[in-house]
């Protein structure tokens, strides 16, 4: 059972995981031993998670995220099988953590009017200044 939140549980059986074999140095260990963890967690199909959570968490654009909304997290940071298993775990749950964030509505607001008018006032004396770069035909 990995627990997410005080209210979100994630179970085992949820959880999909195969081992594979890393990449990267390591020596001789690297070829042998297969440390490094896929865990796959489906997003769409979970009955652990809420609805307002699956749908901000398939709504990221995040590269995890398969089209039949399968979260696919590898992990092979470290050289030990069992660390990579609940580092690829405690991922997981932060991915489902900052998804149970709601985030703020967008308050719409209009410039003030002498935001504008330092605006306007900005960009002319900008023009000014780049039209005394400019040569001057009618002098020649």
């Amino acid at each position: 059972m990995l627990e997410v939140t005080a209210d979100i549980r994630i179970a085992d059986e949820e959880l999909v995981e195969s081992f594979v074999r890393s990449s990267g140095p390591g020596g001789q260990n690297v070829n042998k031993v297969a440390s490094a963890v896929e865990l796959r967690f489906d997003v769409a199909r979970s009955p652990s998670l809420p609805d307002a959570v699956r749908e901000r968490l398939l709504a990221r654009a995040d590269r995890r995220l398969t089209a039949d909304g399968v979260l696919v997290i590898s992990a092979s940071r470290f050289r030990d099988q069992g660390r990579n298993r609940e580092d690829a775990r405690m991922r997981l749950a932060e991915i489902v953590r900052a998804a149970t964030h709601v985030p703020k509505k967008r308050v719409k607001t209009k410039p003030t009017r002498a935001s504008q008018e330092r605006r306007l006032q900005e960009k002319k004396t900008r023009s000014k200044h780049k039209l005394g770069r400019s040569k001057s035909w009618k002098d020649e």
